[in-house]
């Protein structure tokens, strides 16, 4: 791995991780405060993040000048799989096996973090790597 793609990682982890305190804050205040089951909370947590998540990633992480419209497609099909596939995980372990909601809450993240990164940099931003204002100024 080259020195610009380790940063690249770097930074999607430092964003992510962002993105992480706002889903598990937004996580906990629901939980907390309502008497919602496990999906809801879950599911209005995670749009928060992801909003946050990608729009600090595209602008800074992958540096991307492509149409934001289809970017945010391309986003919201990969939770068109991921969210009911982790939605679905989460009320299994959680409301059904009685595992600990947080412990659980941090499972998806991981598994988002990951495959998020990957489905972004080889996906969404795939030709568009670099392409923004940012990088045109990091380049001078």
């Amino acid at each position: 791995m080259n020195r610009k793609e380790l940063v690249r990682s770097a930074k999607f982890l430092l964003f992510s991780l962002s993105a992480g305190l706002i889903e598990i804050g937004a996580f906990a205040l629901l939980n907390e405060l309502t008497s919602w089951s496990y999906w809801p909370c879950y599911l209005a947590a995670l749009t928060l993040s992801v909003l946050w998540n990608f729009t600090l990633n595209r602008r800074y992480t992958f540096q991307s000048a492509s149409n934001v419209p289809k970017a945010m497609a391309l986003v919201f099909a990969f939770y068109c799989v991921f969210t009911p596939l982790s939605t679905w995980l989460g009320h299994w372990l959680a409301d059904v096996l009685g595992w600990n909601k947080y412990l659980v809450t941090g499972i998806n993240m991981v598994m988002n973090f990951v495959l998020e990164f990957l489905y972004d940099r080889f996906v969404v931003f795939r030709d568009s790597i670099d392409t923004n204002h940012l990088s045109k100024k990091a380049e001078k």
